[in-house]
């Protein structure tokens, strides 16, 4: 149990030191990596965020005038466009030090993060000291009759250097200085010598002592500078020193990379660092955390005012929480970890446990980022965003609906099929089919009743009446074979019932691909273009339309070949059968009529069609079932029958009648 709570802790602690640069990353394309001067906020007035200008004097505080005149950049239009790429080209380097960071061992991770910790803990002591010179030296210039702090110490003037003046800034000044003093000599990176050690912490405590004695205001302005220099200079001693091993490393994690590529692959890399980085967990967590810190913003801002609703908070939280890459990652990741349980509640529902429909977290992850790159979701202004957000949530809804039907329809064929006694099986299954039935109707009556005729509501309608067709199509065979399992005499006509079921719906499919196809057309030509979608439409083009047309036609070719195959055998009399006494070797099963076939062994005629699928030759003996005439030198060959590897796909094509 201990082991078990000490992986969670670390797995969780791993997860939160790398979502720091996440935040950057997200920082920095929220800003359009320096091409951007505007920021968001949330304007009360209109419930929503607004876009407000970085003054002017934020740009003279990255860059003077004087510098600028330094390289002859005298023109205004110059020195902006000098600015902006300057800016341009840290952000760009920020960007690659963070995605490098992210990408960090553990240990490595943790090492860079104590250096951060005290260089920062240098920075906080610096400006600490600062507001507490300014505030003795305002102290002792207002008061000409005092030369120190010190003075008024040693006069017993305590009580009003505490209320008059800044003593007890003094003194929160001593214990965070002692706090950041301990906290530098513990964690800094460089050698613990003792010296060292007493002169970091005198260095941080030196001007609290010296700001209370009688030094002249110049000494005193100038002593956070000086305290900064001893732990300043550690740190850099520390990247100095171990410059070498830095470069090592990353060195060696380019040759590890290198190495895993040339011997497993991209692929196998990529899926190898997703699990050690733990990204889903990543994401969740940063989206979670941006979304939470900015609620709580909007909460200490606006909560209380009459405009304030919880409606209008959910809804700036939507739309600012997928205003960049980075926050839509987090945010398909928050879908994904929600659709994946979805399956799971199904799953449950239905008493079932297939490992490879727990993929539904996974797919949906990808059609939701995929719809959000392909409609431009980041690009967007507020109220199209919000618009375009639901409408993939509604895409994203009939999908899953997909691909529950895709959970349940193996069911429902095994239930009926092999004879399955458990009616609270068959009832579970049917109560999740009419949900799919229900659900859809539901919506479309919705959305049709709220919204006008547009080419997103023609895609949903679509999806929507496709899963409904699907899901008539696997009842409607249910069905079929449930009667199959009631009647006493072999029924050689479920296939050809089956097969015309199942051709209706698939040509259904078709038809919808079709209609999808130009409807994505029409959008890309008309109303949204772009590279992503011209993709998509492709990829609709080529699997759901080319691939399923040929694959039906294929199947249509081998059943009529089948079939053609079947006809030119002989029927057997009853009397042969009589005689014959036995069962179908395919299906095991009584036979009331059968074909004969060259080697004189006798099978159902439905049961022969589906082994002439896989191969021309007796199932018995092996020998060749029929010949063929060769258009190209007149004479006759016998069929070649496929490989024995070809036989073990017959078992399951005749699973099904085997149950039976």
């Amino acid at each position: 149990m201990d082991t078990f709570i000490r992986e969670k802790l670390y797995t969780f602690v791993d997860v939160i030191i790398r979502v720091p640069p996440l935040f950057i990353i997200d920082e920095l394309l929220r800003i359009g990596l320096g091409l951007s001067d505007n920021d968001v906020v949330l304007d009360s007035s209109e419930h929503d965020f607004k876009i407000s200008k970085v003054s002017d004097h934020i740009v003279d505080s990255i860059l003077p005038t004087s510098f600028l005149d330094l390289f002859g950049f005298d023109q205004f239009g110059y020195q902006m466009h000098f600015i902006i790429l300057l800016k341009f080209l840290c952000c760009c380097l920020g960007y690659i030090t963070a995605i490098c960071i992210f990408m960090l061992w553990t240990k490595h991770l943790i090492i860079v993060y104590l250096y951060l910790i005290s260089v920062g803990a240098i920075f906080i002591s610096y400006w600490s000291n600062i507001s507490t010179m300014k505030a003795i030296i305002t102290y002792v210039s207002t008061h000409e009759s005092t030369t120190s702090i010190l003075d008024d110490i040693l006069y017993l003037n305590l009580k009003y250097v505490l209320n008059e003046g800044p003593g007890f800034l003094i003194i929160q000044n001593y214990v965070l200085q002692c706090l950041l003093a301990s906290i530098f000599c513990y964690i800094h990176l460089a050698p613990k010598n003792p010296v060292l050690q007493k002169f970091l912490v005198l260095s941080f405590m030196t001007p609290s002592i010296l700001g209370i004695c009688p030094l002249p205001t110049q000494v005193l302005h100038h002593l956070p500078v000086f305290a900064t220099l001893l732990p300043l200079a550690v740190c850099k001693f520390v990247i100095w020193f171990n410059g070498i091993t830095m470069m090592n490393a990353i060195y060696m994690g380019y040759q590890y990379a290198r190495n895993f590529i040339s011997n497993h692959g991209l692929s196998a890399l990529a899926e190898t660092e997703w699990i050690r980085l733990n990204i889903p967990c990543v994401l969740r967590m940063f989206w979670m955390l941006r979304v939470g810190g900015q609620m709580f913003q909007i909460l200490g801002n606006h909560y209380g005012e009459e405009t304030f609703t919880y409606y209008i908070m959910l809804r700036s939280l939507l739309v600012n929480g997928c205003e960049t890459l980075t926050a839509v990652l987090g945010m398909t990741s928050i879908i994904s970890f929600i659709c994946d349980y979805i399956g799971c509640f199904f799953q449950w529902v239905l008493l079932t446990e297939d490992e490879e429909e727990k993929s539904i977290g996974t797919v949906s992850a990808i059609l939701f980022y995929v719809l959000a790159l392909q409609t431009g979701l980041t690009s967007l202004d507020r109220e199209k965003r919000l618009v375009r957000l639901c409408r993939n949530f509604c895409l994203l809804f009939t999908a899953v609906l997909h691909f529950v039907h895709n959970i349940v329809n193996p069911l429902l064929m095994s239930l009926s099929a092999s004879h399955n006694p458990a009616l609270h099986r068959h009832i579970r299954a049917l109560a999740v089919c009419v949900f799919l039935i229900l659900f859809p109707v539901s919506l479309l009556i919705f959305l049709w009743s709220h919204y006008t005729v547009s080419t997103w509501l023609l895609a949903v309608s679509v999806f929507s009446i496709e899963v409904i067709v699907k899901v008539l199509v696997s009842l409607a065979i249910y069905s079929l074979f449930l009667i199959d399992a009631y009647r006493s005499v072999f029924w050689e006509q479920l296939d050809d019932c089956v097969y015309i079921i199942r051709s209706f719906g698939n040509t259904i499919e078709f038809a919808f691909g079709i209609v999808l196809f130009f409807n994505g057309f029409w959008i890309l030509v008309f109303e949204s273009g772009g590279a992503i979608r011209a993709i998509m439409i492709c990829i609709h083009a080529y699997f759901n339309i080319w691939c399923e047309a040929k694959a039906g036609w294929s199947v249509f070719m081998k059943r009529r070949s089948a079939v053609n195959k079947i006809n030119s055998l002989p029927e057997a009399k009853a009397e042969q059968l009589r005689v014959l006494d036995d069962v179908c070797a395919i299906c095991y099963q009584e036979m009331q009529s059968a074909k004969i076939t060259r080697c004189n062994h006798y099978f159902h005629s439905v049961c022969l069609r589906k082994w002439l699928y896989v191969q021309d030759r007796c199932p018995l003996c092996h020998d060749v079932l029929y010949k063929i005439e060769n258009s190209l030198n007149g004479k006759d060959n016998e069929v070649i029958a496929g490989n024995q590897g070809a036989q073990a796909n017959v078992a399951n094509v005749f699973e099904v009648n085997e149950d039976r």
